[in-house]
């Protein structure tokens, strides 16, 4: 989130804010309350010095007196806790909207909806131009038998699948592949949980609970399954106090993602592209403020070379201000081409990556220390997708079918899969 007293200062600068990333957010009564609660916080302190005064002078007094003044102590005693809790009912109003306030935006982040975002880059690699009828990947995976998504409907319902044979080995493979090149980077990989607290969630500005959300909670509990490894990476160092010469720190997370995707339907979403359960390696980094945009930079080319290096056709997308979501600051989107996708193919976002500069690490009270000064700072936070699988899957499938129902295998990929192509 913002800092409470910026957002108190600059209400037009915060209302214009909101309005181009299409968040509703009373900035006006978030100003009123603070306003109102440094208020009382005055009268709370006049009130508790006057009945210290008080109960200083008791033992002065005369015993005739004394009544009185314990009487005046009281009185001043109750009047302070009458408004300290209407003071607590203020904060828990400013900070509900505090808390839904969106992130400050990169000035350099294209303004609008969807619509308006941006293509900044393409890949090394051209979209194929096939000399026979592409398929879509439902039907290569079928025909391969690379996964079941009956089977998924049988036991989990609508939106799960099983991956088998050769699509177990892409699958690994990928996570391999990934890895590789991160540890090469100076990542610190980890597998993390698939649960995390509730406050974790809203600490990555994630909501856990509500009619809109996206996450699947576990009822009777404060633990949700997570949607992405950047809300236990982000949690793994809650109320962290770093070093300042500790920072950057790179880190990468395999883990399970899980999302209810509401509303998800039609031709573009079928089959793996939006799924509730996949298998995801996130790439985090805690950063010092002056570090942050250099690192969002370095985050975006380790997903390019990447999907380059898998001979994926994509394009980088900068995603306008009306599709950045809360946290981010600005947020670049990797978009593969999927042949199968649309009547004659379409772009398909496969990563993204975004600086949230220093608004997670308030929630999560996440700062650093730099020697030789007082006081500590908050640091920056950064998030990108290394590689989704089952989007990675669908591209790889897509973009390198051949005319006889056969797939060529990325040749990074060949060493773990043991062969080079599926289906021959």
């Amino acid at each position: 989130m913002l800092d409470r007293r910026f957002v108190a200062e600059n209400v037009d600068l915060i209302t214009e804010n909101c309005r181009q990333r299409g968040a509703v957010s009373d900035v006006t009564r978030f100003a009123e309350l603070d306003l109102l609660r440094r208020q009382i916080q005055a009268d709370i302190d006049r009130l508790n010095q006057e009945a210290g005064r008080v109960s200083k002078s008791i033992g002065k007094a005369a015993p005739e007196e004394r009544d009185a003044l314990k009487a005046e102590g009281r009185r001043l005693r109750e009047e302070a806790a009458a408004l300290q809790a209407k003071q607590t009912e203020v904060l828990a109003e400013s900070e509900a909207i505090l808390r839904a306030i969106p992130n400050l935006t990169h000035p350099d982040a294209p303004r609008g909806g969807e619509d308006a975002a941006v293509e900044i880059q393409r890949g090394s690699t051209a979209i194929p131009a096939f000399d026979f009828a592409a398929k879509d990947h439902v039907e290569l995976g079928e025909q391969l038998k690379l996964f079941d998504f009956e089977a998924g409907g049988r036991v989990a319902g609508h939106g799960f699948y099983f991956l088998t044979n050769d699509g177990v080995l892409l699958e690994l493979a990928l996570q391999r592949y990934a890895l590789e090149l991160l540890l090469q980077e100076k990542f610190t990989v980890m597998t993390t949980p698939d649960l995390a607290r509730d406050t974790i969630l809203e600490g990555t500005g994630f909501m856990p609970r509500g009619p809109e959300t996206q996450i699947y909670s576990i009822t009777g509990s404060d633990l949700s399954l997570v949607a992405t490894a950047e809300i236990t990476l982000g949690g793994a160092m809650h109320e962290k106090i770093f070093q300042a010469d500790e920072l950057p720190l790179k880190l990468c997370g395999i883990s399970h993602c899980f999302r209810t995707e509401a509303g998800a339907h039609g031709r573009a979403t079928r089959g793996l592209y939006r799924v509730h359960q996949f298998t995801k390696v996130e790439m985090f980094a805690f950063t010092l403020p002056d570090q942050s945009e250099a690192m969002h930079q370095q985050l975006l080319d380790l997903e390019c070379r990447l999907f380059d290096g898998l001979g994926i056709p994509y394009r980088v997308i900068d995603t306008a201000t009306g599709d950045l979501g809360g946290p981010a600051y600005r947020k670049y989107d990797l978009e593969a081409w999927m042949p199968g996708r649309g009547e004659a193919g379409e772009w398909g976002e496969v990563t993204s990556t975004s600086n949230c500069t220093d608004y997670q690490a308030r929630r999560l009270a996440v700062r650093y220390r730099t020697a030789g000064e007082k006081g500590t700072n908050f640091v920056h936070t950064l998030n990108g997708t290394a590689i989704a699988i089952s989007r990675a899957i669908i591209a790889i499938l897509e973009n390198h079918q051949q005319a006889d129902g056969t797939v060529r295998v990325p040749e990074p990929l060949v060493p773990w899969m043991g062969k080079d192509v599926i289906g021959g």
